[in-house]
């Protein structure tokens, strides 16, 4: 199983975006400053997940690559809801990237199974 382009570019464009936000928050308050860093590491640990994915060189090494994409964008999820919900970052800077986050969680999670059950 490959990773198409499409995706590859998708994921980098999460990562992208969650740079976008990080530049965007107000960094003088010490929580937004660690949760905006934890973001950062794993939004784009996302796009960096699935790079190593497309490398894979045999279909168990493929599903513990995604396996790695889908805790990275599953905390990214977490760190954004604690952005909006606890230090009052805007709904409309939070809520696409959260949906994102979901989406390719939704998308990866298939993937892993399909290959799980072909095993």
């Amino acid at each position: 199983m490959r990773l198409s382009e499409e995706l590859r570019q998708r994921t980098k464009r999460f990562a992208s975006d969650v740079i976008q936000l990080y530049v965007k928050l107000p960094r003088q308050r010490d929580e937004v400053k660690v949760l905006a860093h934890q973001l950062l590491r794993s939004g784009t640990s996302v796009a960096a997940h699935a790079r190593e994915a497309s490398r894979a060189r045999s279909d168990n090494e493929f599903s513990s690559k995604l396996d790695g994409l889908l805790q990275e964008a599953d905390e990214s999820q977490l760190w954004l809801e604690l952005l909006r919900d606890d230090c009052g970052i805007s709904k409309e800077q939070i809520n696409p990237l959260h949906q994102e986050a979901g989406e390719l969680m939704a998308i990866f999670i298939t993937m892993v199974s399909k290959l799980r059950r072909k095993s």
